[in-house]
């Protein structure tokens, strides 16, 4: 099992715009996080302009899947995405 970060750049009327995607973003989230795969999950605060999503997963196409189906990137919340493996040294 390796890390990774899914990391999402946001435009910049996220929150007010988020709301009629939320539930739908949050139940993929909820499911990936009881499934082992989603470590944890949540938006950079001040601005609110890029999200983290911490993964454990044996293939990264995993998480692509993910980033794909989500409603925030397929609605546009999301201007771009990428997975990056993450070499933990403490933890």
């Amino acid at each position: 099992m390796a890390y990774y970060v899914l990391e999402y750049a946001l435009v910049d009327d996220y929150v007010e715009r988020r709301a009629p995607l939320r539930e739908e973003h949050l139940g993929l989230a909820r499911e990936a996080h009881e499934q082992g795969a989603l470590v944890l999950a949540g938006a950079l605060d001040g601005p609110v302009d890029r999200a983290l999503l911490v993964w454990r997963v044996d293939d990264p196409s995993v998480v692509e899947e993910f980033a794909e189906r989500d409603p925030y990137v397929r609605h546009g919340l999301v201007t771009r995405w990428s997975v990056r493996p993450w070499t933990v040294v403490v933890g």
